[in-house]
């Protein structure tokens, strides 16, 4: 286990957040049905999970935010962080300025019940679909963390769900996976050269927080954690942001370093064939399946835009003739309106890759 307070501004600022919440006026959320579940049988080590402070609710998950237009989002600066989402003609960009403070913003895409998942902690943004076994639900943040990752619960069954493992770990629906869908983790200059119509989350949340002030210091740059993690994977600085692909509970990180100039690479994780396209300066990376649902296989090449730089919509082209989406739609040619399989990954600093997925292969080394 590792237990990090030697930053004392880390120090000073998580004190300072938690209290932030304790005197808030908010109301925590009703945690949803009575659980006659033995709510005290974990999938992870119970000895492990650790309050994060502020307690349940007191980190407010916001629910169907307004969205705005995207030149009225002058908070945002270029280098700004979003997650980014697009469902048909909706596109919609969730700052990391709110999510800092909110975690988990559940909303409604194009009629799709998306829930948007943050951990400030290990940097991971993840998209989560709110139908589970038992029906629609939302999900707030349980005030738990485990590996210094971030435990939300949903209010149909008040279970717990780790993010990063991506299944619930306690509750009635312990065991159960969850659904996941592809987010665009990047800049705002990136996001909004791709798509200038995209909507994005207002601060106008009903809450009252400072947005424009980072909650936890130094964090970010620093060498220091704030919760404990185990194990420990020191191949890497802690705090690198790297792009994590998920197959068969064994997972592949990606370095946004690799990518100093747009690059298409030709992988393969598990035994699947994959290609991951990064751009260093456009700050992002995604990843999909090189075989299509039907079993065919295809190769890919960057479009004449992307290899200049990832801020065009349209990045792949096929032998066949097809260009392709960011989010891996055909966009044109043969094969327009079918998609390309998203693996299931994600950005998020090193040490938590580490820690939840033990033995992690990086690509290169």
């Amino acid at each position: 286990m590792i237990m990090n307070f030697s930053n004392s501004k880390v120090k000073v600022g998580l004190i300072g957040f938690i209290i932030f919440y304790s005197c808030s006026s908010e109301s925590p959320v009703p945690g949803g049905q009575s659980q006659t579940t033995n709510k005290n049988i974990w999938d992870v080590p119970k000895s492990e999970v650790f309050d994060g402070g502020p307690g349940k609710d007191g980190i407010p998950a916001l629910l169907d935010p307004e969205m705005i237009d995207a030149v009225d989002a002058s908070y945002l600066s270029d280098d700004d962080l979003i997650l980014g989402y697009k469902n048909g003609d909706d596109i919609r960009a969730y700052s990391h300025q709110i999510l800092d403070w909110h975690e988990i913003i559940n909303d409604k895409v194009n009629g799709f019940p998306v829930a948007i998942t943050y951990c400030p902690l290990t940097g991971t943004g993840i998209g989560w679909d709110r139908r589970i076994k038992v029906g629609l639900t939302t999900f707030g943040v349980s005030g738990k963390l485990y590996n210094s990752n971030l435990i939300l619960y949903d209010r149909e069954t008040d279970s717990n769900w780790s993010q990063m493992k991506l299944n619930c770990v306690n509750g009635e629906l312990r065991g159960e996976q969850i659904r996941t869908f592809p987010l665009i983790e990047t800049t705002w200059k990136t996001w909004q050269t791709m798509y200038p119509d995209t909507k994005v989350v207002s601060r106008n949340t009903g809450v009252s927080r400072s947005y424009g002030q980072y909650p936890y210091g130094n964090y970010k740059t620093n060498s220091g954690t704030i919760f404990p993690f185990s194990p420990q994977d020191t191949r890497l600085h802690d705090k690198e942001r790297v792009h994590g692909v998920i197959f068969g509970g064994k997972a592949k990180a990606y370095r946004l370093v690799t990518f100093e100039k747009p690059q298409l690479i030709e992988d393969t994780v598990q035994f699947t064939p994959i290609i991951v396209l990064g751009d260093m300066n456009s700050n992002i990376i995604v990843s999909f399946e090189r075989e299509l649902e039907d079993g065919t296989s295809l190769t890919f090449e960057l479009t004449p835009e992307a290899k200049t730089a990832l801020t065009t919509p349209t990045i792949l082209i096929d032998t066949e003739g097809t260009t392709w989406d960011i989010f891996g739609e055909a966009v044109s040619g043969p094969r327009k309106g079918q998609h390309l399989i998203p693996t299931k990954s994600f950005m998020g600093y090193w040490f938590s890759w580490g820690a939840f997925y033990p033995g992690v292969d990086i690509y290169d080394l």
